[in-house]
């Protein structure tokens, strides 16, 4: 079973950083972010797996970073030059069904954290 507790959201002012971690327990090949801003769907965000691929979505990609950490079994985003428009929530989760080729944002994740609030100011 797999466990996922994230952490790391907060208030910030546009142009500014934040560091969002996710403790995960159970083996899982494949990880990643989600988010949901106001108003809109869940988003793919990030993705990375255990051979090390990354996929960004295209509105986080050159911004945002995604790493895993197997010795501690911790997955981090950090996100640089936050805008407004990045405020939502954000998830961590887990892919357990997929292989290699899914371990991708477009596609689903069936393990979710709670989720840590973003907000960036203007």
């Amino acid at each position: 079973q797999v466990q996922l507790v994230d952490s790391g959201g907060g208030s910030v002012q546009s142009g500014g950083s934040l560091r969002l971690s996710c403790a995960a327990s159970g083996y899982t090949y494949c990880l990643g972010w989600f988010r949901q801003l106001p108003g809109k769907e869940r988003e793919g965000i990030a993705t990375i797996d255990r051979d090390g691929r990354i996929e960004y979505a295209d509105s986080v990609k050159g911004r945002f970073t995604i790493s895993l950490d197997k010795a501690l079994h911790t997955l981090v985003l950090q996100m640089t030059s936050l805008e407004p428009e990045d405020t939502g929530t954000y998830y961590c989760v887990a892919q357990t069904w997929g292989g290699t080729g899914y371990c991708r944002p477009r596609y689903g994740f069936d393990f979710w954290g709670k989720g840590t609030n973003v907000s960036i100011s203007s």
